[in-house]
């Protein structure tokens, strides 16, 4: 046979040669591969369940739940219109515009059909694509965070972005309690701790509603309210109005958002006026009995041919310090301030804690401003009018802080928010117990305080704070606020607020008012007090707290609490209200496939998640008795 010119005998060398090496290539790339050390497969680094933030009675105010974003691959659905039609009612979506992202897509490989989908919505997406084979479907779990509270205690609260971050309040300062890495020294660690605030939601619901006809009622542009134990230092009630619905924190406003206690630094006006007593007395520059007589302008030209000129309200006559408080008399506070040094009365404010933080569990804490008398701007006018509440600013926690001198003998103690710490299992990591500071007054000075505080509830400017059963001590203040547009004061806007501390022979409770810029009348002891009154009224009953004159009730002690029908677990959670251990254990005896955590004992009063949301596998349902 006579071979084909093509193939010629160069051209065969030529071939074997190449094919020959080729080969060679390949064997020594694989065998460096199978030599090469097998690299160990990189493992997912767990997510740690976010812990749980509840009250000081364990109602549940923030809990964690799953989110999920669901997208798809548009060029592998075979028919657009019929799956756009289902999708869309199940994620309450338009129909037209899932068919236009799936069909016009901007991006071939995938587009997301829904942000942050509720557990409920995954769930059904997830059986409409396993019944009808729809695999191009992608579902991405997000850490999710729910509110059941809403707005209640917003600010404290805080926020969780979509990234498992704490965006703000408790949320923010505590992630990594809340939320810690991951360890690898401590992989059993797979859920965050869960924190109790020392906030009472019930008295926090109860008080924001009193906060808010007062707002309504004096068109406020904001209003803070803080109620704090005296021996404690814990925060029972914290209010900054207006507030936002922590489910729907991303629509919010600034203003919203604002954690006004902590954050708005203002000047007080009149109620700084017991500090500056404090002060004057515990120094020895005024006496108790001492007479300051108030013709209703205070003069006086200095050395350095500087006048200064301060009016009053009133010609109030021969006052003492405790009349100078109970008709907040300017005159007299001037002439008061005159037997103190300038950095002396400065030192005594400042060991109040005003200047500074109070450190309490929140960002963005203010420290307000005391002058030094070698500031710029101080001048020989700046020691009468600090005693009255001006060129001074002061935040309402700092406030409160200082109060607590009063309250407890001359010994101020650190306000705080978290009452203990637990991890998943509920033991205990942490338990608040009060941080006293170094006494900063005399026990008979503060003692005095609070009298003169009594004083001014009884015959003075916070009248209509008083409770008539039992005693309450008050000060009142209302301040221009600084014009920032023209300089100056402005003849508008004022701060107005008031001080009170109850009872007054033993004193429990601190509360603090503060409304700002209300419409139409703005003295404090017109618009805040009465609302001190209203508030006080109502801590006192929730704590069960012994009135004067309350007259006492007999019970028989029989409770007769209804059954209702059986309990039972189905498609949705029911309502627990009422139901006994005995039937909760029932219950976990049935339903293997969901978790029932009990608190307390007694009765069901509260659970979470609420009645009638959708049952899931694995669901966990958390239940409060009492």
């Amino acid at each position: 046979m006579q071979m084909n010119g093509y193939f010629k005998t160069k051209r065969l060398v030529f071939l074997g040669a190449a094919t020959a090496l080729f080969s060679l290539m390949i064997l020594v790339r694989y065998a460096k591969i199978s030599m090469s050390p097998v690299k160990p497969a990189e493992m997912a680094v767990p997510v740690i369940q976010r812990g749980t933030i509840y009250d000081i009675n364990g109602k549940p105010l923030a809990v964690s739940i799953n989110r999920y974003d669901i997208g798809v691959s548009p060029n592998a659905i075979k028919d657009p219109p019929k799956f756009a039609s289902e999708v869309a009612k199940i994620l309450d979506e338009d129909e037209k515009t899932i068919l236009e992202k799936i069909v016009n897509p901007r991006n071939s490989k995938y587009v997301q059909l829904k942000k942050q989908a509720e557990q409920s919505k995954y769930d059904e997406m997830k059986k409409l694509c396993e019944l009808n084979q729809y695999k191009f479907v992608q579902f991405d779990r997000i850490p999710g965070r729910r509110y059941p509270e809403k707005s209640l205690a917003s600010q404290v609260i805080g926020f969780m972005g979509r990234n498992g971050e704490g965006l703000a309040g408790i949320e923010l300062t505590r992630q990594d309690v809340l939320a810690p890495a991951f360890d690898q020294l401590n992989p059993d660690i797979t859920h965050g701790n869960n924190i109790y605030l020392t906030l009472d939601a019930k008295l926090q619901f109860d008080l924001e509603k009193i906060a808010l006809q007062a707002q309504e009622k004096t068109q406020a542009e904001s209003i803070m309210l803080v109620a704090a134990e005296a021996r404690t230092g814990k925060i029972l009630s914290y209010i900054s109005l207006p507030s936002a619905d922590l489910n729907e924190y991303s629509l919010a406003s600034e203003k919203q958002r604002r954690d006004l206690p902590a954050t708005e630094s203002y000047e007080p006006g009149s109620v700084f006026k017991l500090f500056s007593v404090a002060s004057f007395l515990d120094s020895g520059a005024i006496s108790q009995n001492q007479i300051f007589r108030c013709d209703g302008l205070y003069e006086k030209k200095m050395p350095s041919g500087e006048r200064i000129r301060i009016t009053c309200l009133e010609h109030h006559g021969n006052l003492t310090a405790k009349d100078a408080l109970k008709y907040s008399c300017n005159d007299a506070l001037a002439q008061m301030s005159e037997g103190i040094d300038s950095d002396a009365f400065l030192d005594r404010i400042r060991s109040f804690g005003f200047g500074e933080k109070t450190g309490i569990e929140l960002s963005g804490e203010a420290s307000g401003l005391v002058r030094k008398t070698s500031d710029r701007l101080w001048s020989a006018r700046s020691k009468p009018t600090i005693a009255m509440g001006q060129e001074i600013t002061v935040t309402a926690l700092q406030m409160v802080q200082a109060a607590t001198a009063l309250a407890n003998g001359g010994i101020p103690v650190k306000l705080t928010l978290i009452d203990k710490i637990t991890d998943n299992s509920g033991n205990i990591s942490y338990r608040q117990k009060p941080v006293y500071k170094n006494r900063i007054i005399k026990k008979a000075t503060a003692d005095y305080l609070l009298s003169c505080m009594e004083t001014v509830a009884k015959e003075g400017t916070g009248h209509k704070a008083n409770l008539g059963d039992i005693s309450i001590g008050v000060k009142t203040g209302t301040a221009q606020m600084a014009d920032a547009k023209n300089g100056g004061y402005s003849n508008t806007d004022f701060v107005s607020n008031c001080l009170a501390v109850f009872p007054v022979e033993d004193p429990e409770i601190i509360l603090y008012i503060v409304i700002t810029r209300a419409k139409g009348e703005q003295y404090a002891g017109r618009i805040v007090a009465p609302v001190i009154h209203d508030a006080a009224n109502v801590i006192i009953d929730y704590r069960g707290m012994s009135r004067g004159n309350a007259a006492s009730l007999a019970h028989s002690g029989k409770i007769t609490i209804s059954q209702g029908n059986t309990l039972k677990i189905e498609n949705h959670v029911p309502d627990f209200t009422g139901a006994s251990k005995k039937q909760l254990f029932k219950l976990l005896a049935e339903r293997r496939d969901i978790r029932i955590k009990i608190t307390g004992d007694g009765y069901v009063t509260s659970q979470s998640p609420q009645p009638g949301t959708p049952v899931t596998e694995n669901m966990e349902i958390e239940l409060y008795l009492e």
